[in-house]
């Protein structure tokens, strides 16, 4: 399957989340609904098992499995399942379009990746463009505390910009579900102490939409997502898989105006198109690249010339006036 249609789905499949987190938290408690999407992702990996033990360890890899894992399901759901208490889903899904900006910052970092200028105004729009959607959005039903909700969202998206560097550098060794059994596990092993401080559900307060979202978050948007997404990390670089999770609140406006009703006021259709702007304007990090590749190419070659033509040049045949010297 081609890079390309994998980052499609799995960035579709993302932007669903929203709504099915919104459904199951509104029942339970997102502590329990997190153990319980790890855990469902843990199963099914399990069941998946010669293909989750594919896999060449290298010396220190623990390292980034260990960052990756605790970036990503660990802090990253814990900020994601508290943001959507405080934030609409729609609001959370804009939040997502600074990801590919701190996706380069980090990869220039930790992969030493080319950043440009147009990163660093870019992701001044996006971040300005966040902050403006915050303090226009007004306390809702559906967002009872912008604020924070909104807060929390772009912690957590700095959570899934260590994730996604993480796996560009593992990914090469890794099968996806490899890397996906491992966030299960680690994700239901993290979450698992925090049901002890929370009020469980009885029997006659279960709710069948907020389960049937729980084991869709955990088997489709989980295991199916984060599997098209770890995949064709693997194909293309990491800027590139960053660029796709603009389409997530794409997605997740959709959705929630189809399924959830929301409705947006002028004002935060505003701050969107500022932070639309600013990934327009990071998006030219691109062609940034491959011109400086290009003139880094140009000068190499020009320089093997000259050193291939001096070379020959002194390999060769005399000619007849210089042996009259």
């Amino acid at each position: 399957m081609p890079a390309s249609l994998c980052l499609i789905i799995a960035t579709f499949l993302w932007g669903s989340s929203f709504i099915a987190l919104k459904y199951a938290i509104a029942i339970y408690d997102p502590a329990l609904v997190i153990f319980l999407r790890m855990l469902t992702t843990l199963v099914l990996a399990l069941c998946l098992w010669r293909y989750v033990i594919r896999f060449d360890y290298h010396k220190g890899d623990w390292k980034y499995l260990v960052g990756m894992s605790l970036a990503e399901p660990c802090l990253y759901f814990l900020f994601e399942g508290h943001a959507m208490e405080y934030t609409s889903a729609s609001q959370a899904g804009v939040i997502v379009s600074c990801l590919p900006i701190i996706v380069a910052f980090l990869a220039f970092f930790m992969l030493k990746e080319y950043i440009s200028k147009a990163i660093v105004l870019g992701f001044t729009f996006c971040i300005g463009g966040s902050i403006l959607l915050t303090l226009l959005s007004p306390t809702s039903e559906q967002a009872p505390n912008p604020l924070l909700g909104n807060f929390l969202e772009l912690m957590a998206m700095v959570c899934a910009a260590f994730y996604t560097v993480s796996v560009k550098h593992l990914a090469a060794r890794y099968s996806p579900l490899t890397l996906i059994a491992l966030q299960g596990f680690s994700g239901s092993l993290f979450f698992a102490p925090f049901l002890l401080f929370i009020d469980l559900p009885s029997e006659n307060q279960h709710d069948l939409t907020a389960l049937l979202s729980i084991l869709y978050l955990g088997s489709c948007v989980t295991l199916g997502g984060y599997g098209m997404y770890n995949y064709a990390i693997s194909k293309v670089s990491v800027l590139t898989a960053a660029a796709y999770s603009n389409l997530i609140p794409i997605f997740t406006l959709i959705l929630s105006a189809i399924i959830l009703g929301e409705i947006l006021t002028l004002g935060q259709w505003l701050s969107i198109f500022v932070v639309f702007i600013g990934v327009m304007i990071s998006q030219r990090h691109q062609e940034l690249v491959i011109d400086v590749s290009d003139e880094a190419l140009s000068d190499d070659t020009l320089a093997a010339d000259t050193l291939s033509a001096e070379t020959s040049k002194r390999n060769s045949v005399p000619d007849a006036n210089e042996l009259k010297g």
